[in-house]
C-alpha cells in the first residue's frame, strides 16, 4: 500500500507511471514502481498481475523530417 502523499496511482490507472520509483537499474534498462509496476526505458511497462503493456513512446522527430 502506497504511504505517499498524494498517493501513487494504482497499477490499473492511466497515469500508473507517474508513481514514485522504489528502485532503479539503468544499467539493466528498468525501474520498481511504487504501485508495482516494472518500468522499462523502452516505455514498456509489467503490471503486477503480469500483463505487459508494449513500448507507447511516438516515433524518433529525426524519423518525421521529410
Amino acid at each position: 500500500m502506497c504511504q505517499h502523499q498524494p498517493t501513487c496511482p494504482s497499477a490499473d490507472a492511466t497515469d500508473r507511471d507517474a508513481a514514485k520509483v522504489l528502485a532503479c537499474f539503468p544499467e539493466q534498462g528498468w525501474s520498481l514502481l511504487c504501485n508495482g509496476v516494472i518500468s522499462f526505458e523502452d516505455t514498456g511497462e509489467l503490471l503486477p498481475d503480469g500483463r505487459s503493456i508494449a513500448p507507447h513512446r511516438g516515433p524518433a522527430r529525426h524519423a518525421l523530417v521529410a
